[in-house]
């Protein structure tokens, strides 16, 4: 959203009772429900020219195709907990080998094609080894076969590589996650809206639109969050925002970090498997 001053208000569209109980506020004073509305800028490094909705694994592109665009099986919540996303449930049958996912029904791509058990099949094959057999078992059930017992699969498919892609378009930018491109520039900018219909409805998605650019400077991007012109960035070293009243420092593992606007609300606990709340900042918060 863009910002005059750090206090102003925001539109107030939604609230819940139920997120009232269990969401807070995290660098402000009282917590909060999620608001609806605005436009969430982050500076991110790690973009680069040759970047494609199927090669680049900077940042940058982990953050647009895991955050935004694309869906995966499972997801790691803010708690670092494990929990159904395109999948409603799981098992296997043998320890590890042979796993079977149920997937959710009557999700659309942003193309308003319907998602399928094939579409997972095309997603995932190239990941698992040519002894593995990834099969669809009708519209929405999927049985993956491993050469060796793999107790972690739900985990291993809440990763950003193991996004769900369109079979018939598998390089195109069509997923079905809460957030749509309007445009992308390699290396440079990405600008996506808010899906008009999504099955997070009510819990995820509160941004009207979310913007991602890339700033390979560190130093600029702590300028660019310090002057409001950005919401959120990545950085590696804490203390270059010590000094800044308006924002919040928030470590994950690895030793490195992101800054957060005050402006910004999310859920009291967050992941630090990985930066911007796993990878789903875009989804997961909202403006004060």
């Amino acid at each position: 959203m863009t910002r005059r001053n750090p206090l102003l208000d925001r539109r107030a569209l939604f609230a819940s009772g139920a997120a009232a109980a269990l969401l807070a506020a995290s660098g402000v004073s009282a917590g909060g429900v999620p608001r609806l509305g605005g436009r969430l800028r982050i500076a991110l490094s790690g973009a680069a020219r040759s970047d494609s909705w199927t090669d680049g694994h900077g940042l940058f592109m982990q953050v647009a195709r895991q955050g935004l665009v694309f869906d995966t099986l499972t997801e790691v919540a803010a708690n670092g907990t494990l929990r159904a996303e395109l999948a409603t449930h799981w098992h296997t049958t043998d320890g590890g080998c042979e796993w079977l996912f149920d997937l959710r029904k009557s999700v659309p791509f942003h193309d308003e094609s319907e998602l399928t058990a094939k579409d997972v099949v095309t997603s995932l094959s190239p990941f698992f080894g040519a002894s593995a057999k990834i099969a669809a078992l009708g519209k929405h059930r999927l049985q993956i076969n491993l050469d060796a017992p793999n107790a972690g699969l739900p985990l291993l498919l809440a990763q950003p590589d193991f996004v769900i892609r369109p079979a018939h378009a598998p390089e195109a930018d069509i997923g079905t996650g809460l957030y749509q491109v309007k445009s992308f520039a390699p290396g440079q900018q990405l600008l996506t809206q808010r899906v008009n219909s999504h099955y997070k409805d009510g819990d995820a998605g509160w941004f009207d639109e979310v913007e991602l650019m890339s700033i390979p400077s560190e130093e600029v991007r702590v300028q660019a969050l310090g002057e409001y012109l950005v919401d959120a960035v990545d950085l590696a070293d804490i203390s270059r925002v010590a000094d800044l009243p308006d924002v919040v420092s928030l470590s994950h593992r690895q030793n490195a970090a992101h800054a957060v606007s005050r402006d910004i609300s999310h859920a009291a606990l967050v992941s630090n498997l990985r930066p911007f709340d796993n990878l789903r900042a875009a989804e997961r918060w909202w403006f004060t």
